[in-house]
């Protein structure tokens, strides 16, 4: 293989293939730098200077490092079932592309199903897999499933600890305090074969990585591991509030994964923040925290009556008005680290009324599939963040998208704010070949596709990126768009496709009463803590344009039966993270999609080709839809969910 070019001694050392590989992922040991996988460099994440060393390196030999990364792959797993059927013992990476097709999640289900009910890894993979990863997209109406390696833990480590050299270039002194990071696991199931289906960050926070990690001066939490371990959200929630409000002299920055998730807290804190100091107060731990690991960390936390720092709380959470209450609470906080583009853009205004105006970061781009990229400059505001593809992390390839022609003109969002110069077309799965990582051009749209050291080859992850300029060689990119995906409030991502097979069924209830559903569209509001979903149905009689007068019990059915015909990552969300809302259906005035499509048209698009939009992102025509409400419902009750 092809010698790797990094300049830095130290990392040229450690790009080396590691000839021993672990059975399992426990018997890892940290701080050997044998034990990592190759294309790793081992550095310590304390060194700033060292970290910001691999990154300019990184960032500098994008071309070779993209080769060894795909030499060190196809090398590694040529002799699977799957690459054995294309390649045929060839390694060239001209016949990789020639032979092996870009796929979607349907194309690869059967071998991942394969693998959960008990076949071996080498389907797919040369190493052993040890878990499935279950995305937030749903095949089916079940979440995805990725395979995960016990390197592949490794991998993320690394990833994440070079976040941290990057955040110290921009803000001074985050080694002299802590982080209030809300951070929490998700239910997982365990599949035939033995092997743990669960999300992306359940597994790395249960792994040896995380909670054997070093110490690192720059990133100590408040919330003790087990609070972030704790399976019961409420209580796990309710400790590391608790933590952090003790800790609050100490906090200097404070965040979730998810926009979303961050606003939940703030919610919580705003229904028990009375109990949360009456525990502060008393230096005693509610009775109702009965997780024996919460109490116990939580209890030495707290350590003694405190009813001063009680007094403080109460007298700024007593207050009429909410607003700067982050830095009320926790007066030395610097930033706000959650992630803030594409679907969580929506919260960015919430998140600045109770921030006072803190920065906004996100740092990273990830998925279940891959890591991806670094936020290099992550001070900037949320519509201007770009992500710089870290070259080591995956073997990238783009498929273009075009742009639409002037008749089929359509605005999409960029980071979730809406762009007059981001016109694309989607791609569907044509014949279109792909681009490398160095020969993306400048202004244009991409199709993320990415083999990773996994098992995936050629996999398309469904993000629409546009480059919007380089970090020495490396592209960076804004994140557009999910494909295909209308409403999210949270980590559920419901398609057109899903909407209209809910609605379809919901509308068979009203149709056997002579009403006839004659438009829709829908928005995901967020206006309130948790958002939910709105539906606009424009109703009509049978024979005739007049609304009919709505049972309201049969209205509420119809939202129910929406609820229950999405997909179960939805359906987790509404039930058992109340993360998303009770469903609401409002009902329009005769005439209003005609009024919506006035609209539209006077905004651009061509009245031959004009479509109603199953999901409306501009104000101006929610507000069109919004004065022209007759009635609204809700659900009322959550929907069907269990662990499959």
């Amino acid at each position: 293989m092809r010698a790797c070019p990094i300049s830095c001694t130290a990392v040229k050392q450690q790009f080396s293939t590691c000839s021993r590989k672990p059975k399992d992922v426990n018997q890892m040991t940290r701080g050997n730098p044998c034990q990592l996988p190759g294309m790793l460099p081992n550095y310590d994440p304390n060194d700033n200077e060292a970290g910001m060393k691999i990154l300019e390196d990184l960032t500098e030999n994008v071309e070779q490092i993209q080769q060894r990364v795909f030499e060190e792959i196809i090398t590694r797993n040529a002799r699977t079932d799957y690459l054995k059927g294309f390649l045929d013992g060839q390694f060239d990476k001209q016949v990789f592309k020639k032979t092996v097709p870009v796929v979607n999640y349907e194309d690869i289900k059967p071998y991942i199903e394969r693998i959960a009910n008990g076949d071996s890894s080498n389907i797919i993979s040369a190493e052993p897999i040890i878990e499935l990863l279950t995305s937030s997209g749903t095949s089916g109406g079940q979440p995805k499933m990725m395979p995960s390696t016990a390197e592949d833990l490794h991998r993320k480590t690394f990833f994440y600890n070079l976040l941290v050299p990057v955040m110290n270039k921009y803000v001074d002194g985050l080694d002299e305090g802590k982080a209030m990071y809300l951070l929490f696991v998700k239910p997982e199931t365990k599949t035939p074969s033995g092997l743990m289906a669960r999300p992306v960050l359940t597994s790395y926070y249960k792994s040896n990585n995380f909670q054997n990690r070093p110490f690192n001066r720059f990133n100590v939490f408040t919330s003790p591991d087990e609070t972030i371990l704790c399976s019961d959200s409420k209580q796990s929630m309710y400790c590391q509030l608790l933590c952090g409000l003790v800790q609050r002299q100490e906090v200097l920055r404070v965040g979730a994964v998810f926009a979303s998730a961050f606003l939940r807290a703030i919610k919580f804190l705003e229904d028990n923040w009375k109990e949360l100091c009456s525990n502060i107060r008393t230096g005693h731990v509610s009775d109702w925290i009965t997780d024996p690991g919460c109490r116990k960390v939580v209890s030495l936390v707290l350590n003694k009556p405190k009813p001063e720092l009680a007094d403080l709380i109460e007298h700024e959470c007593s207050s009429k008005s909410w607003e700067r209450i982050i830095k009320k609470l926790w007066p030395r906080t610097k930033y706000i680290e959650v992630i803030v583009t594409g679907s969580m853009a929506q919260y960015v205004s919430t998140l600045e009324y109770y921030s006072g105006g803190l920065p906004l970061v996100s740092t990273m781009y990830a998925s279940s599939e891959c890591y991806f990229g670094i936020n290099f400059k992550p001070l900037s505001k949320p519509w201007d963040v770009s992500y710089t593809l870290i070259p080591n992390m995956a073997y990238f390839e783009f498929l273009p998208v075009k742009e639409k022609n002037e008749d089929g003109a359509q605005y999409v969002q960029c980071n979730g704010v809406c762009k007059e110069n981001c016109m694309e077309k989607e791609t569907e799965k044509e014949d279109v070949e792909t681009v490398e990582l160095v020969d993306v051009k400048l202004g244009q749209y991409y199709e993320l596709v990415v083999t990773t050291f996994t098992g995936l080859y050629r996999y398309r992850v469904g993000d629409i990126l546009m480059v919007t300029g380089f970090h020495n060689k490396a592209p960076q990119f804004r994140f557009v768009h999910r494909r295909n995906v209308v409403l999210s409030i949270d980590t559920d991502k419901t398609s057109e496709e899903d909407l209209l097979k809910a609605v379809t069924k919901a509308k068979v209830i009203v149709e056997s009463l002579g009403i006839l559903l004659i438009e829709y569209t829908s928005y995901a509001d967020t206006s309130s803590i948790p958002g939910h979903y709105v539906l606009f149905w424009e109703l009509t009689s049978k024979g005739n344009n007049h609304l009919p007068v709505l049972d309201p019990k049969i209205m509420e059915q119809c939202c129910s039966t929406v609820e229950e015909s999405l997909d179960s990552v939805y359906r987790r969300c509404r039930r058992k993270d109340n993360s998303i809302g009770p469903l609401e259906i409002r009902v329009v005035q005769h005439g209003t999609f005609d009024a919506l499509m006035d609209f539209c048209v006077s905004q651009g698009s061509s009245v031959n080709q004009y479509k109603t939009p199953r999901c409306i992102k501009s104000g101006e025509a929610i507000n069109i839809l919004d004065s022209r409400v007759v009635t609204r419902f809700f659900s009322q009750k959550a929907p069907f969910w269990e662990l499959v």
